[in-house]
């Protein structure tokens, strides 16, 4: 068990980095975009289309994660249901997955704190709440429900993609778009989480710990749900990789079927031109 975690807690660190870097841009967007004193704020009224532009804002910061360095070598999970769901599907390892997790729910924490000593008081300001993702109007029952719909879809479409000999490259716009959408048009009915590290990083700075239990079961139960489906109509051998990006030359520390794939391309073809 310990084998793994001497091998590999650079990744683990990577993992915290990047749900760092995402907590931030979350809650400065959030300021930028929803606190009062916000020129931004002042001039668009409208809280639709705010939310336009913080979809935009945090896809982007998603997508760009996926491509970075950082994402390209850990694999940009960021989020231990993605994780979790990686593990079930055997393509990542015990020790590695509560290396990731636990690093992924530091990072959050950690993130926020970062952002709090940039932003200072703003952050803890009723109308940005330290980014917190909180039930909407319709209440915590369809806040439980939209969570685990939208953590499926997500899970869903990366499962397809990162596997596909041409769409894989590209999984991390897929994610990216899917985020921007769901934070535009789902964000009113639960706060857009789909990540129990993502809510916990806000909770930890706001002290709002009564709807934690949603957005730690909704959206591993949505992803993990999304898994059994995927498995059962095209198989556990169908997802390749754990990595959302893996077209680059950075190690994979995974249990990884591209090179079983290739092997398999390279005997083909020569008995092709046998």
């Amino acid at each position: 068990m310990l084998e793994p975690v001497k091998k590999h807690w650079p990744e683990y660190l990577m993992e915290g980095a990047e749900l760092a870097l995402f907590m931030i841009s979350a809650c400065l967007f959030v300021a930028v975009l929803e606190h009062p004193a916000s020129p931004v704020r002042q001039a668009l009224p409208n809280p639709f289309l705010r939310r336009v532009l913080m979809g935009l804002a945090m896809g982007s910061t998603a997508a760009a994660i996926v491509f970075s360095p950082l994402g390209k070598r850990s694999g940009a999970h960021f989020n231990p249901a993605v994780t979790l769901t990686f593990w079930r599907l055997k393509k990542v390892r015990s020790a590695d997955a509560f290396g990731y997790i636990a690093s992924q729910f530091v990072g959050a924490a950690a993130g926020v704190a970062v952002a709090a000593m940039f932003l200072g008081s703003r952050i803890a300001h009723p109308s940005v709440r330290y980014a917190a993702t909180l039930p909407g109007d319709p209440g915590p029952l369809a806040a439980f429900l939209a969570e685990i719909m939208i953590s499926f879809l997500l899970m869903s479409v990366v499962l397809r993609v990162s596997s596909h000999p041409r769409l894989g490259r590209f999984t991390g716009l897929f994610a990216g778009f899917l985020v921007a959408t769901f934070i535009t048009f789902e964000a009113p009915i639960s706060g857009m989480s789909m990540n129990p590290a993502r809510t916990f990083g806000s909770a930890s700075g706001a002290r709002m710990w009564q709807f934690l239990w949603i957005y730690f079961l909704a959206p591993p139960l949505g992803m993990l749900l999304a898994a059994e489906v995927h498995a059962r109509f095209a198989g556990f051998q169908s997802v390749l990789c754990a990595k959302l990006h893996h077209a680059n030359a950075h190690r994979c520390i995974f249990r990884c079927g591209y090179a079983e794939r290739e092997a398999s391309r390279f005997e083909a073809s020569a008995q092709a031109r046998g």
